[in-house]
């Protein structure tokens, strides 16, 4: 909980943080919006101001609209007036998008007594709410009313202007951000699901293990009980459900086993061993239950302590766990070979047989929980596939390494590295 807890927390942080710096990206893109607009107002300013500077047919027209005075022009002063309006507009207009401003705009023409003359501005607009350049004027239109002439261009809006004209950068990157999002949660999801799953697995497995333990611990106690007054003919029988019950009691407590190493680190109780005596004891008796099997077993052990942080049992298990794959999956005249030596301040121990071998795309998948080669129709060994998982899980807690070679219908090597101590 605490984890998941950390989880969310960096989440959160850095939810947070690639939107500040977003918005602090998006301010500065905004400030560079508006030295652009201002740049480019400039421009449209000298523009508007050399065309309105000299008489011609826009001038003399908003001149007689200013004036109030139609002498010759076969117009009425609202008329006059109308389409004075209109070509200024369009005039300024056509101005500012030739410098890059493609933004609404409003104006009005007015004199130094802000006596507007002609205006295009809406009545409901605040004036509060415009941002707004004057343009004063000079030559005809001044000289023709007699005071100072004054173009104020008005814009509202202009910060949703400026965004429009970052959307190429701010869309793409709120997307992205949401994308991020929406995946991060989706694995978050996905992840605390499966370690729900795999809790309820392993609850489920280590309480039936536990359940199964009674019935074996019965089914032992019994055949010894029936031995005793067995006939030779049913002692075979006796001797296979006792085989067969000591089989089924191995596979319990290996999957108690790693049900407990998953659960908790501290299941291994690493002390210093001289590893030695333990190898070559191993490889004796695996040298008689080889030759019951009719397999060759050999064994060059170098004679020197192999002192190490460990724990005699697990690891004689996951050694013992090599050996009888070893065995299970051997061809006719097997031949298996374990060889200890010390190379660099590590004990290595080398596994080597001729047996069945192992496809090269199995390989990375054998250490997987429940994963077993495949054999194609051949199903004479059986398995849970739980094994070389035990064993990954052992070497790793004694901090060593394993490797494997194999190719099929050659046989297998298996490589363990465990690192030694000083005495």
């Amino acid at each position: 909980m605490k984890l998941k807890n950390l989880y969310l927390t960096i989440f959160g942080i850095s939810v947070i943080g690639l939107s500040i710096v977003q918005y602090q990206y998006l301010k500065i893109g905004l400030n560079l919006a508006q030295v652009q607009f201002n740049q480019k107002i400039a421009q449209s300013i000298r523009s508007i101001k050399s065309d309105l500077y000299l008489e011609n047919e826009l001038t003399y027209l908003v001149g007689k609209s200013m004036t109030k005075d139609n002498y010759g022009i076969p117009m009425s002063l609202d008329s006059i007036s109308d389409a004075s309006n209109y070509f200024m507009n369009a005039f300024l207009s056509a101005k500012l998008i030739e410098n890059g401003i493609k933004a609404d705009f409003s104006y009005r023409i007015l004199d130094k007594d802000s006596v507007a003359y002609l205006s295009n501005l809406k009545t409901d607009r605040k004036a509060n709410d415009l941002l707004k350049y004057p343009i004063i004027l000079g030559g005809y239109l001044p000289q023709t009313l007699g005071k100072e002439v004054i173009v104020e261009l008005s814009f509202e809006n202009i910060n949703a202007y400026f965004i429009s004209q970052l959307n190429g950068l701010t869309i793409p990157s709120l997307l992205f951000l949401l994308f991020i999002i929406a995946v991060v949660i989706w694995v978050l999801r996905s992840f605390y699901w499966q370690q729900n799953v795999i809790t309820t697995t392993n609850e489920f497995i280590n309480n039936l293990t536990h359940e199964l333990k009674t019935p074996v611990f019965s089914i032992g106690l019994a055949t010894k009980i029936l031995e005793e007054k067995a006939t030779p003919s049913q002692k075979e029988m006796i001797a296979l459900i006792r085989t067969q019950n000591d089989k089924l009691k191995t596979h319990i407590d290996k999957v108690l086993q790693l049900a407990g190493m998953e659960r908790s680190g501290h299941v291994v109780n690493l002390r210093q061993l001289d590893f030695y005596p333990i190898l070559k004891q191993l490889s004796v008796d695996f040298e008689q239950i080889a030759k019951l099997s009719e397999a060759s077993f050999t064994y060059d052990i170098e004679e020197k302590p192999y002192f190490i942080l460990g724990e005699e049992t697990h690891l004689s298990n996951a050694f013992n766990n090599l050996l009888d794959n070893a065995l299970k999956y051997r061809k006719e005249n097997a031949k298996i070979n374990l060889e200890s030596k010390i190379v660099k301040n590590n004990l290595n121990v080398r596994i080597q047989d001729n047996g069945i071998g192992i496809k090269k795309e199995d390989i990375p998948k054998l250490f997987k929980k429940y994963f077993r080669a495949s054999s194609g129709n051949v199903h004479n060994v059986k398995g849970y596939g739980l094994g070389l998982h035990y064993v990954k899980q052992i070497v790793k807690l004694h901090r060593g390494r394993i490797s494997i070679e194999s190719s099929v219908g050659e046989g297998t090597t298996m490589v363990v590295t465990i690192p030694l101590i000083r005495n």
